[in-house]
């Protein structure tokens, strides 16, 4: 038995792929607010809007590295004793992204942050199933984005390819359920795997896979197993030295 299993209900989903050449749509932006963004945070912000209407949202963010490169840069510039701009510092936090979003939907509901290294989305996961058990009325927005480090920071395990995805857990209009699940290393062997192999970027859609018996395929990323299991509705895990995530697609009957 997996030490951690949960399910969450999943109303819509929206992915953008970091291969990307065009830049992400995110007109609602305010411009004077949108030429001051990252590409970090504009994919977050795109993949976010795709997900929700005008309703109030709950909102957990999940980052890796988050705005790591901006920080980096203002490190570079204080140590060449440039000037720091305050609108760079600002947006520099983990949770920057968050506060655009809610400030340009005019929405107060509360917001949240999460970094947890390369397990960073699966705990996103994870909390983003606790804030939506404890208020299943009011729906809960799950955005993940990352890009690698700066080269300044050498190799780093593990390393995100970025990209972002997002997520809304709404049991009222959900096409589906995700079934989430961790296992210690030593538990891991019980779970059929398949060879590792590389995802498909996904595009915005509402899923409507199909749950498989079939052996779950390993990722390189979480990222890349999350996506796999919603564009395909096949099951999919990732794993480290110290466990395996797991992921299912439970499709509900139109």
């Amino acid at each position: 038995m997996p030490d951690l299993h949960w399910t969450i209900p999943v109303a819509r989903w929206s992915s953008w792929p970091a291969a990307a050449s065009a830049s992400p749509d995110i007109g609602f932006i305010e411009p004077i607010v949108r030429r001051r963004l990252s590409t970090l945070s504009r994919v977050a912000l795109k993949v976010a809007h795709d997900c929700v209407a005008r309703d109030a949202v709950r909102v957990v963010f999940a980052s890796r590295h988050g705005e790591l490169r901006r920080t980096t840069d203002i490190l570079r510039a204080i140590s060449a004793g440039e000037p720091v701009s305050p609108t760079a510092f600002s947006l520099s936090v983990l949770n920057a992204m968050t506060g655009v979003f809610g400030i340009a939907r005019g929405d107060r509901s509360a917001a949240s942050a999460i970094s947890a290294g390369a397990e960073t989305l699966g705990y996103a996961l994870l909390e983003a199933h606790a804030q939506y058990a404890t208020q299943p009325d009011s729906p809960t927005l799950l955005v993940y984005a990352d890009e690698p480090a700066d080269p300044a920071y050498g190799t780093i395990e593990d390393e995100v390819q970025g990209g972002a995805i997002a997520l809304l857990l709404d049991s009222e209009t959900a096409t589906g359920e995700l079934e989430c699940a961790v296992s210690r290393a030593d538990q891991s062997d019980s779970v059929p795997v398949s060879e590792a192999r590389a995802g498909k970027t996904g595009e915005t859609g509402e899923t409507g896979g199909k749950n498989s018996a079939a052996p779950e395929t390993l990722f390189a990323t979480q990222s890349q197993a999350l996506q796999h299991c919603l564009e395909t509705g096949l099951p999919t895990a990732w794993q480290n030295a110290g466990a395996t995530w797991h992921w299912r697609w439970h499709g509900r009957a139109a």
